[in-house]
């Protein structure tokens, strides 16, 4: 489906559903059926509820944190809490001021637009988006040269929902024009589980809880891959399980599809052991750890590190990336005596002793 395709959520049918989304609609549609982010749903509900009870327009929110977290999921369920249409963008897609200028005006009172990836909104369209997030208006100019005018536009209001996976790339000024940022975290297991559960349930897949829970804890606390690593288990169940997943077809199916027990694929791993033998545990900068495993380097940074560096099997440091070692230990590999475990202790610290 385009990005910049326009939808209207209070209008489609449960049957219409697999149309839209692959196979069944695993998205939840209100916010009683989101599992986990309890402190967000919490926030959430209450400007949701309090909008309504005062007949406005929600205030412009945004919902900041790594892919597959749920931010697109969260944008429609505020337009269908409060009954409204739910228009798609992202910031790629707006190329020029006029294009942003054409969507906001086909937008009605109380319309929900979601604008994905917001962070790479080009600087000329970020002006057009101020008066019109503040004040409902837009300034367009006509004409040239000494011919140019500008006209202001009158907008309904409207609401504005923006998604990004690196906050620190918004500008000041668009960033303080949102009501209410939300910071979206990983999962536990204990959610995920009960994100693999509902999916299974969706997709009528026969699963039971130990099944569950091994995939959750596979999932690298993203209910996306969660999903994703639930259908390639149906897959592997159905072809060699009799369709069955139990904690046993869990493993066997994740390992023939390369996932490792703590969730790690074959990106990660061939990262770990470039870092381990190729650059004898680093420190290695990010353009030649990207280049060993041949993937750009916004993607080793924001895709593979985070989790990487959560479970204690990467550390980032002024000199580069360095392995642990949790890592040697998690690749059966012995790691070398010389081996720099200290690196981070090199990082400026704010007080001295």
């Amino acid at each position: 489906m385009p990005r910049d395709e326009w939808i209207e959520p209070e209008r489609i049918e449960e049957e219409e559903v697999s149309a839209i989304f692959d196979e069944a609609n695993i998205r939840p549609s209100n916010l009683s059926d989101f599992i986990g982010q309890p402190e967000l749903k919490e926030r959430l509900g209450i400007i949701l509820e309090a909008a309504r009870g005062r007949d406005q327009v929600v205030d412009h929110l945004l919902f900041a944190g790594p892919p597959g977290l749920g931010k697109t999921t969260l944008a429609g369920i505020v337009a269908q809490e409060i009954g409204a249409q739910f228009h798609i963008t992202s910031g790629p897609a707006i190329e020029r001021a006029g294009d942003l200028a054409a969507m906001l005006s086909k937008l009605g009172r109380g319309d929900v637009l979601f604008v994905d990836e917001i962070h790479r909104l080009p600087r000329a369209v970020e002006e057009v988006l101020y008066p019109a997030m503040e004040d409902f208006q837009i300034d367009v100019v006509l004409g040239k040269g000494v011919a140019a005018r500008s006209i202001r536009f009158e907008l309904e209001p409207f609401t504005l929902v923006g998604a990004t996976t690196r906050t620190g790339l918004i500008t000041g000024p668009l960033r303080d024009r949102f009501g209410y940022p939300f910071r979206l975290d990983f999962y536990s297991v204990n959610d995920l589980e009960q994100v693999v559960e509902r999916t299974a349930g969706i997709l009528g897949v026969s699963i039971d809880e130990s099944g569950a829970y091994e995939i959750a804890s596979r999932s690298r606390g993203t209910p996306r891959i969660a999903n994703r690593l639930l259908r390639r288990v149906r897959d592997f169940a159905q072809v060699r399980a009799e369709g069955h997943i139990d904690q046993q077809v869990a493993a066997d199916g994740l390992k023939l599809f390369g996932i490792d027990e703590l969730g790690l694929d074959k990106v990660d791993l061939m990262l770990l052991q470039n870092l381990c033998t190729k650059f004898n545990g680093g420190p290695v900068g990010l353009s030649n750890l990207g280049i060993s495993v041949g993937e750009p380097t916004e993607t080793v940074e924001d895709v593979v590190e985070p989790f990487l560096i959560q479970n204690g099997l990467l550390m980032r440091t002024p000199r580069g990336r360095v392995a642990t070692k949790a890592t040697y230990e998690h690749l059966g590999m012995k790691p070398p005596p010389d081996l720099d475990l200290t690196a981070s202790d090199d990082i400026p610290k704010l007080f001295e002793d």
